[in-house]
């Protein structure tokens, strides 16, 4: 069911729900979360599609916030919301709103947002685009408890990693770092199986991919060992080399589906090793709300060291080291590959150097 509202209010949104949910004949609420999704026009519909296929496992209401920008001046001080409300069918297992703000009330989109919000409930707010540069001071940013930027969908995404690292708060994260999730699990996965000490690593990938200079910041971050970076046509991540006391360690996926698992002594195994829909990443992202320590970690980790290389602007690819140990012991909360393996977990950071090389501005790729 869709109740379209122009020039309305928040009371009468909240009015519209309550009445849909009584003309489907499903009058309680089963929210678990509100996430509010702030986009534009033309980015909405895939946003709200992502959004209604993560509420079949995460039931929520979802805002739609689009600024809309007024062409005349005396259009810009005329403030007016306009409102498109779902529910039933028409938004999944969720109920769905979509408010188009115009004139002054652009500039005080929390104030619409927050009647509209579900009581003693999260609150998660995705930039599936232009994200402020600080997410956590941001006015609909301080209204979560967990925000969710994306720096593939940046100019100049290895730059935006540097301003994710400057203004991290608590609950702050990044689609970057959730798309290498299958990928930190496999490596550490491989460690557990052999006890052995990490003498180098490799990551090869895209260039200018945020992810794949996650990927290394988190090993340098994570290894007592070098990391170097390396480029490839892709798609987005291709291979990550480990040399161990013990032999190589390779997971290559060249085709962004299928990777081979290569360890010395056993025979090459192909795992499943996808690359993952944007619907499919905001599900894994809405299933953990706490801070995400290991994040952090490793995204101070990589800039730290940017820092003291003294480069400055925009930042490309290289190669970062940094000390922490790396064992194929028991995979437990002691156990150096498990560590690596938890995205949850806290992590000392460890001290390092890191190098980058100046390039230009290019727009990332999917991992």
């Amino acid at each position: 069911m869709k109740i379209d509202l122009t020039d309305t209010t928040a009371s009468q949104i909240n009015k519209a729900l309550i009445e849909g949910r009584r003309a489907i004949g499903s009058p309680a609420v089963g929210m678990v979360l509100t996430l509010v999704i702030v986009t534009d026009e033309e980015n909405a519909y895939d946003a709200l599609r992502s959004a209604s296929e993560a509420s079949r496992e995460h039931p929520s209401r979802t805002l739609v916030v689009i600024r809309r920008v007024s062409r005349s001046p005396r259009d810009r001080t005329t403030s007016r919301l306009d409102a498109e409300v779902r529910v039933g069918a028409e938004a999944a297992t969720a109920e769905t709103v979509v408010l188009r703000l115009y004139g002054e009330v652009v500039g005080h989109a929390q104030s619409v947002v927050l009647p509209l919000l579900l009581p003693d409930a999260p609150v998660v707010v995705w930039w599936p685009i232009n994200a402020p540069s600080d997410p956590a001071r941001d006015p609909l940013g301080s209204l979560a408890q967990r925000r969710i930027t994306d720096a593939y969908a940046t100019e100049r995404p290895i730059q935006e990693l540097a301003a994710r690292a400057e203004t991290y708060a608590p609950g702050d994260t990044d689609l970057s770092w959730t798309r290498i999730t299958p990928w930190r699990s496999m490596l550490a996965a491989a460690l557990d199986q052999v006890a052995c000490d990490v003498t180098g690593a490799e990551v090869e990938g895209e260039e200018f991919n945020p992810s794949v200079e996650l990927l290394a910041m988190w090993l340098a971050d994570r290894l007592d060992a070098p990391v170097t970076r390396s480029h490839s046509n892709g798609p987005g991540l291709t291979a990550v080399r480990l040399m161990t006391d013990r032999g190589p360690i390779g997971l290559d996926r060249p085709d962004g589906s299928l990777a081979t698992l290569s360890i010395d002594g056993q025979p090459d195994r192909a795992v499943a090793l996808k690359r993952r829909e944007t619907a499919e990443l905001i599900a894994e992202e809405l299933r953990r709300l706490d801070p995400d320590d290991t994040y952090e970690s490793a995204l101070r980790f990589g800039v730290d060291r940017l820092a003291d290389s003294g480069v400055a602007g925009e930042r490309a690819s290289g190669s970062a080291a940094g000390p922490a140990k790396a064992s194929g012991g028991p995979a437990g909360e002691g156990g150096s590959a498990k560590k690596a393996a938890s995205g949850r977990q806290p992590s000392a950071k460890a001290p390092g150097s890191a190098t980058k090389k100046a390039a230009p501005a290019k727009k990332a790729t999917d991992t």
